[in-house]
């Protein structure tokens, strides 16, 4: 068993923590499955080697998945910044996210089949947003308003203007 890092991202899920974390270790670099403990015996609500907890890691993060029934449920309180360099990279992770039964949301924002938030920000609109000219900040800023997955083309457009 792997060592258990200082501070872990506990996640809860209903039962599905091991099928999350393979796919999220399939889906984006430095990501893993790093262990899953099972019952070892049976208890209230399940049965000896049901899946407990799995260790994994994405994007160099340490969480752990947490099956603990149905009684808590992701909310966008909670979400993963996935920051990305191109569209092709953007496409990919938010394309992954959404046609493995998750959902589309606004302003670069899907939800896993899980419910698990992600956004998936171009560094480049992170990088408009800021920018120190207020004129160009809000031409972007309204550009990201009105998309889903985020068009890097069109936030650089709104950048110059």
């Amino acid at each position: 068993m792997n060592p258990i890092a200082r501070n872990t991202i506990c996640l809860w899920y209903d039962k599905d923590a091991e099928d999350a974390a393979r796919f999220y270790a399939a889906t984006f670099p430095d990501s893993s499955v790093d262990a899953v403990l099972r019952a070892p015996g049976d208890y209230p609500n399940g049965k000896a080697s049901d899946v407990l907890t799995v260790q994994f890691t994405v994007l160099g993060i340490p969480c752990l998945g947490l099956n603990g029934g149905p009684a808590f449920r992701h909310s966008e309180a909670f979400s993963f910044q996935v920051a990305t360099d191109t569209q092709e990279e953007t496409d990919r992770y938010w394309n992954a996210i959404v046609s493995n039964g998750g959902e589309a949301s606004a302003c670069g924002w899907c939800r896993d089949r899980w419910g698990l938030s992600w956004q998936i920000t171009p560094r480049v609109l992170m990088e408009a947003i800021a920018d120190p000219d207020p004129a160009t900040a809000k031409r972007a800023f309204e550009a990201m308003m009105t998309m889903g997955k985020i068009d890097i083309a069109a936030i650089e457009a709104a950048r110059r203007g």
